[in-house]
């Protein structure tokens, strides 16, 4: 994987998908998905407003506007949306008929799933600056 947006999209898609069969052999997992998409639409949007307040604080300082901060912030605000119609698209789904939706025809299992988990846990914030607190 890349880590490009449609990728991580993709996992996020495969993940839910795997969770979504295996509800009838564990009830966690409706929990689980739904905690999932609850976080990561969370962290679209505190992603979103830290680019655009960082954004706001390099524009104040310098003292001048730029065209080319514009179309960062739109292209922010693009990226945010379209996670959030993913993520949208998803809830409005019944978890029966999210099956429906799969990109891949492979189904994952649990290995592949958990190797999912982890690529999309390293992602958080907290995993990236991990180095930094164990430093400290």
């Amino acid at each position: 994987v890349s880590g490009g947006e449609d990728e991580i999209q993709q996992l996020q898609k495969a993940l839910l998908d795997y969770l979504d069969e295996n509800t009838e052999t564990d009830a966690s997992l409706v929990f689980s998905r739904k905690f999932y998409i609850a976080q990561w639409f969370r962290d679209t949007t505190m992603e979103t407003e830290k680019a655009i307040k960082s954004q706001k604080d390099e524009d104040s300082s310098e003292g001048t506007h730029h065209a080319k901060d514009v179309e960062t912030t739109g292209q922010i605000m693009h990226r945010a949306e379209s996670r959030k119609t993913f993520l949208r698209s998803i809830i409005k789904t019944a978890p029966s008929q999210f099956s429906t939706l799969k990109i891949n025809s492979d189904t994952v299992d649990y290995e592949d799933a958990c190797l999912i988990v982890r690529y999309l846990a390293s992602m958080r914030p907290f995993a990236q600056s991990f180095d930094i607190y164990l430093t400290q």
